[in-house]
């Protein structure tokens, strides 16, 4: 999502994941108008500041308050302190209806999983948080305190793809009235009796779907690739980093068909589909070789591209 903040010694707030890849998909016009819609540590911005002229501009987006620090002093930046879900309204704020780029890193940022008191992390003892807009009110605690057996299930089956989702569901609505679910150390105490396999992997598992539930992940992302189209010029570029299975293949899917429905083709219904976008990269684009021993945590991230079709396009 981002770069270092600043080059002062002190840890980085986020490695950027393919950052020269990235940068280099957008295909930058110097004067042209681009968005980050997670500007977290900076280190895409950067990128792209980086080749745009004295007449172009950055419009950046982040929810999470931690990211103002790590602003540049730039003119021809704008920041924006919303979720990119709101992209299209808050461009239109400012007199904008057309950019020539769009760059989302999803997920979170490494400084997000070191901060233990955000409750991102299986490595801390911090509470059960997990929101990356401070200022909602839902948390991963609400909802293992208040979502009924069947909601847990689902959100564990689907978000975290957890091999005994349905037990782990049903373990939770027996203990928590009886125990307390607030920290990070009492759930995993709480649940432990019903772990599958590697505790470390299963946690991550179950901390995923509790994330991509409490800040809806995959309903922003949907919202986000739905406004693409429209505010892309003929020629302006998405590049989309992702971070898991679920995220990836909605990004496939949008970006392949213009839409999120996969439906067989038959030869026996005439269906007339208009997509605006053509597919750049055929495969994503993975980390190397180097990247993976630079920064262990890239290993799973995918870029992938699309191009706004020009008008003399099908």
């Amino acid at each position: 999502m981002s770069k270092p903040a600043d080059n002062s010694g002190h840890a980085p707030y986020h490695i950027p994941v393919l950052w020269k890849e990235s940068i280099a998909a957008l295909a930058i016009k110097p004067d042209g108008i681009y968005v980050d819609c997670t500007f977290g540590g900076g280190g895409h911005s950067r990128g792209i500041l980086e080749q745009l002229g004295a007449g172009g501009r950055l419009i950046a987006f982040d929810q999470d308050d931690d990211a103002r620090r790590n602003l540049p002093d730039d003119v021809r930046l704008l920041f924006i302190p919303q979720n990119f879900r709101h992209v299209q309204r808050f461009l239109r704020l400012h007199q904008i209806t057309e950019v020539d780029g769009i760059l989302a890193d999803l997920g979170v940022s490494s400084h997000q999983f070191d901060e233990a008191e955000r409750g991102f992390s299986i490595r801390f003892d911090a509470p059960m948080d997990m929101r990356m807009d401070q200022r909602q009110e839902k948390t991963a605690f609400q909802v293992l305190q208040q979502y009924s057996e069947q909601q847990l299930h689902k959100l564990f089956e689907q978000y975290g793809e957890v091999t005994n989702s349905k037990t782990l569901a049903r373990t939770i609505v027996a203990v928590r009235d009886q125990v307390s679910l607030q920290t990070i150390d009492s759930f995993k105490n709480a649940v432990r009796s019903v772990v599958k396999g590697n505790p470390n992997r299963y946690f991550a598992q179950v901390f995923q779907a509790l994330r991509i539930e409490v800040n809806e992940e995959l309903v922003v992302l949907q919202e986000l690739l739905q406004q693409i189209p429209s505010l892309l010029r003929p020629g302006g570029r998405a590049a989309i980093i992702t971070f898991h299975s679920l995220e990836d293949r909605l990004v496939k899917n949008f970006f392949k068909n213009g839409t999120f429905d996969v439906t067989d083709d038959n030869p026996f219904i005439t269906t007339v589909r208009r997509n605006e976008l053509k597919v750049i990269t055929k495969k994503p684009i993975a980390p190397g070789e180097e990247e993976l021993k630079r920064n262990p945590r890239s290993r799973s991230a995918r870029l992938r591209v699309a191009e706004k079709k020009q008008g003399d396009e099908k």
